[in-house]
């Protein structure tokens, strides 16, 4: 007997309906072919992007298969069939090449291995002097280090600074960036206007709600010597080219992996709070990301955000004073309210959360029709307002 055929629709829209979590299908693009052959530099989001109009559903469409043993474990030269029902599982190719991801690491690389937000680093131990009385130490120099009374050779450190203090955004005085850099800190979480900073951050005008410090990765180290004698600081021998350490730095255990690296983009679990949940900061010393720019959100684990988690961005609607109704003989800020109209809010793009915290997430911008800006609301990916 032949095998039925079915439109692409008709598949999709059975898959997704046999998953309790999502009660509609996902639209899908027109013009599909009827398989794709993934390509090197795909990622599973991209792949999804020209198929879907939901590309954070594709998790859902391809683990509701069960020809796909890992919707993970796709490789460049792998066929993904796109017509038949019984055909919606990967052909595999050569296998040469490692498997795809849903963003490109390259691009968060940094974020994940350099970067953590913590809610204090004073009761870390800290760099207390270098040798030689040197201001500034580098590779195959040691430095001494209090806060470490246990420390046995061999115990390796990452050596870190506290880089920047993140806060909520005042939803009432504070949508747009004001043009001014991010502020750094200092070893005692001081501001320290002036130096290098990954980040673009406009400090709220009248403040908002402590959400944790940014501890940026200076180098690692390794105990070479313990504290011994009449010494009070145990000796770290730098082993990598990193920047310069210098006194009041901190450390903190290497660890094997504390990151993911695979991600499943899925809705927040809980509906973000509007005036709450904001990007806070853009990478790159700008005020304003594009697709696969990092961005800071004010919200994270506990707001109920985990990794894989796609927010849709908003530019806050203004609000325009009725000049119909109110005549325009007076200034703006001589109208009542009631001669006001609020605008709605515009959508920017999507971004997924790759590394979550507390009180604070990064995400990569996965797509867009405008700039992502700091101040813009986070909403549910599928909202139309």
């Amino acid at each position: 007997m032949a095998t039925m055929i079915k439109p692409l629709r008709t598949v999709l829209t059975a898959a997704l309906l046999t998953i309790a979590t999502y009660g509609v299908a996902a639209e899908v693009a027109g013009g599909h072919p009827d398989t794709y052959v993934v390509q090197k530099g795909d990622t599973l989001w991209d792949i999804a992007g020209r198929f879907l109009k939901k590309p954070w559903l594709w998790p859902e469409i391809w683990q509701a298969n069960p020809q796909v043993k890992n919707p993970h474990l796709i490789y460049p030269g792998d066929v993904l069939s796109l017509a038949y029902l019984d055909r919606v599982a990967v052909q595999e190719g050569p296998r040469q090449e490692a498997p795809i991801n849903a963003i490109p690491l390259a691009d968060v690389e940094a974020f994940l291995k350099d970067l953590r937000v913590v809610d204090e680093f004073e009761s870390l131990p800290y760099v207390v002097g270098l040798e030689e009385d040197r201001l500034r130490g580098s590779l195959d120099q040691v430095v001494y280090v209090k806060g470490l009374p246990d420390a046995q050779p061999g115990q390796r450190y990452m050596v870190v600074r506290p880089s920047q203090r993140f806060q909520t955004l005042d939803p009432k005085r504070c949508c747009e960036p004001s043009g001014r850099r991010a502020q750094t800190l200092d070893f005692r979480g001081q501001r320290n206007w002036g130096t290098e900073s990954l980040w673009a951050y406009q400090l709220p005008p009248s403040g908002g709600e402590f959400l944790g410090y940014e501890l940026a990765k200076v180098t690692t180290g390794t105990i070479s010597r313990g504290i011994v004698g009449d010494a009070e600081a145990a000796t770290l021998l730098i082993d990598n080219n990193g920047h310069e350490v210098r006194a009041g730095d901190r450390l903190i255990p290497v660890e094997a992996q504390a990151y993911d690296l695979q991600f499943m983009p899925h809705a927040p679990v809980q509906e973000p709070s509007v005036d709450r949940a904001r990007v806070i900061a853009v990478a790159d010393m700008v005020s304003s990301g594009g697709t696969r720019d990092v961005v800071a959100l004010s919200v994270g684990a506990a707001d109920g955000v985990n990794n894989g988690t796609v927010f849709s961005v908003w530019r806050q609607g203004s609000i325009e004073v009725d000049r119909v109704k109110a005549g325009i003989d007076r200034s703006p800020d001589a109208h009542t309210r009631g001669e006001k109209v609020k605008m709605p809010d515009e959508f920017t793009s999507h971004v997924m959360v790759f590394r979550t915290f507390d009180k604070v997430s990064y995400a990569l911008v996965m797509d867009g029709v405008r700039p992502t800006r700091l101040g813009y609301r986070l909403k549910h990916p599928d909202a139309t307002n």
